[in-house]
């Protein structure tokens, strides 16, 4: 076969597997690369040369970055701080939703706004008592406009932009992107609010996420604390100040008891020989008897109006169950005792929700409520000896938004769209630099950053280009740009982005718009070459098609992020989805010429 026709075999055959969907993506971009080298329409140099390229570094440092932003509980925050805005109203609700989705999704990646926002907006929606289905598909669409805001958005707008440095011509700025964002997003949010009531089905969902906004208050009251857990701090004026932790006496009348002395700087079990300024009494009783004893020894609320003080920046509670086989049955544990660890302190002890009485010894099924910093739930709840009801991480990220290392993670993220913006830096070095910044202050470990990329987009990026090489470097690309050129240049430019549009779109509601993009760029370039027109107006209304992806579950991961908890069936998309995808083909054909200039 000739380079060309091996190219669009192989092209063809991708097309088919992606629609085909069963088997991963990534199987099939690997696939065609390989293919592409063994019919010799590549080499092998070419065919593994996306794998370090710059825009596929770049996409990969932005997932950790944006892993970042939600471990810090700054998306977190920034959920809970737009749901308290809103109120009680549904349509306000959503006009708030469907901003913050938009905005989100131009810093970070648009299933990475929808995982921050979705369980806020189920909550919201169980508050309003309405269904979940009116607002988490307005939340997914409402990403997919907001992507075209900046050039972090999506990978995509990096690809368009990469296509233009390539061929000799400057690239798209860091917020040019805007200019066609703007329109998108408000044009998104005006139809939904018009045609959303009754375009979208009214079920719920059974499946809905857990709210940890009140885990404190939830696990007081089922292990029957009702007097209340308080943490003190030790002032420096405070008689407790060098005293062994063993000598301390709290109690005032049999109302208080004291459960842990934990060290101020890391909020662990104290260690050390006496107390300190700056060091904590985790106390259990009344609030009456803890204002009185703080008042006497000098003593502070270590955060007030903190969930009774359970959750903080640097510690917090974990419910765990004790399974059959655990090395811990037959053992007796009883709340105030530290664990073995040495780092965790033990609230309460119960079986089939009744308290254990001290040298009652553990079976299985029986629960344990822990407390000590997050870094040590994290890791000594990771053992086979105990079962973790809900995970630490995930109940720190809704109960203690704005938690530690939030500072230096916006520091981060500020950085990174100033680079980006101002154009000092390259957008993969700055967002290496940006990763590598949060690995190095701790936020993020070099584990931690390595899940939090998702390697199926990466990998896609870096396998999909040698596909765009063989049909720039065949010819292949240019004999499809004179097909769509003859069909429809010959009514001019209009026309042509019409049928881009066309093409782009439809492939992009079975296909990722990653591998959309990528597989369209050379045929675009080619064309404008053709046609004898300026890239940039093809590019970017690539770019606007590429996000159209709204007719099916399977276009987009946000897409189906919200096809279970909002209880959306296959069809349920297209409805909605037809008249956002022609206002995305108005924006494309016709508004984006008025910009960027043929």
């Amino acid at each position: 076969m000739t380079p060309i026709e091996s190219t669009a075999v192989v092209t063809v055959a991708a097309i088919a597997l992606f629609t085909w969907n069963r088997l991963p993506v990534v199987v099939v971009a690997i696939g065609a690369a390989l293919a592409l080298w063994a019919t010799g329409a590549v080499t092998l140099e070419q065919a593994f040369a996306g794998f370090g390229d710059r825009a596929a570094l770049f996409v990969a440092s932005l997932f950790i970055v944006s892993a970042a932003l939600e471990k810090t509980g700054v998306t977190a925050w920034a959920g809970q701080y737009l749901i308290a805005k809103a109120g009680s109203g549904q349509m306000r609700l959503l006009i708030i939703l469907m901003m913050a989705a938009g905005c989100l999704s131009a810093f970070i990646s648009g299933s990475g706004s929808v995982a921050a926002l979705m369980p806020v907006a189920v909550m919201a929606a169980v508050r309003l008592r309405q269904s979940p289905a009116q607002l988490l598909m307005p939340l997914a669409f409402a990403s997919h406009a907001g992507s075209n805001l900046l050039l972090t958005g999506a990978p995509k707008n990096i690809l368009v932009s990469e296509a233009l440095e390539d061929a000799g011509l400057p690239g798209f700025a860091f917020a040019e992107f805007a200019l066609v964002g703007l329109p998108l997003l408000a044009g998104t949010i005006a139809i939904i609010l018009l045609l959303g009531k009754r375009l979208l089905p009214q079920k719920s969902s059974a499946r809905l996420p857990a709210d940890f906004s009140q885990h404190a208050q939830t696990l007081v009251e089922h292990y029957g604390l009702s007097d209340g857990i308080f943490r003190l701090r030790v002032r420096s004026t405070s008689s407790y100040v060098g005293v062994n932790p063993a000598g301390i006496d709290v109690d005032l009348d049999g109302r208080l008891s004291l459960m842990a002395v934990q060290a101020g700087a890391s909020g662990m079990p104290l260690r050390a020989p006496a107390v300190s300024e700056g060091d904590y009494l985790l106390v259990r009783g009344d609030a009456e008897a803890v204002a009185k004893l703080a008042a006497d020894k000098h003593l502070a609320l270590r955060e007030a109006g903190d969930q009774s003080g359970l959750f903080s920046r640097r510690s917090g509670l974990a419910e765990v169950v004790i399974p059959p086989r655990s090395a811990l049955i037959g053992r007796a544990l009883f709340a105030g005792m530290v664990t073995d660890s040495g780092d965790l302190v033990v609230l309460a002890v119960q079986r089939a929700g009744v308290d254990l009485e001290p040298g009652d010894a553990l079976v299985a099924g029986d629960t344990l409520l822990l407390e000590g910093s997050w870094e040590a739930l994290d890791l000594r709840l990771d053992d086979p000896d105990v079962l973790v009801v809900n995970s630490p991480d995930l109940v720190r990220r809704q109960a203690v938004p704005m938690g530690a290392g939030a500072g230096v993670a916006l520091a981060v993220l500020a950085g990174l769209v100033t680079a980006l913006a101002t154009g000092i830096l390259p957008p993969a070095v700055a967002g290496l630099l940006g990763a590598g910044a949060l690995i190095a202050a701790g936020i993020m470990s070099v584990e931690q950053a390595y899940r939090a990329i998702n390697w199926t987009t990466v990998i896609l990026i870096a396998a999909m280009m040698p596909l765009s090489t063989a049909m720039v470097q065949s010819g292949a690309a240019k004999v499809v740009a004179d097909h769509l050129v003859s069909l429809t240049g010959g009514a001019g430019p209009i026309v042509f982005l019409a049928g881009l549009f066309v093409l782009t779109a439809s492939l992009g509601q079975v296909m990722s718009n990653t591998a959309t993009t990528m597989l369209v760029i050379p045929i675009a370039m080619a064309a404008a070459a053709g046609m004898g027109v300026s890239p940039r107006p093809v590019l970017m209304s690539l770019c606007v098609a590429g996000s159209a992806a709204f007719l099916t579950p399977i276009a987009t991961a946000t897409n189906m992020m919200v096809m279970g908890p909002g209880g959306y069936s296959f069809n349920s998309y297209w409805k909605l989805g037809t008249p956002l995808m022609l206002w995305f083909f108005v924006i494309a054909v016709f508004y984006v010429p008025l910009i960027w200039r043929f």
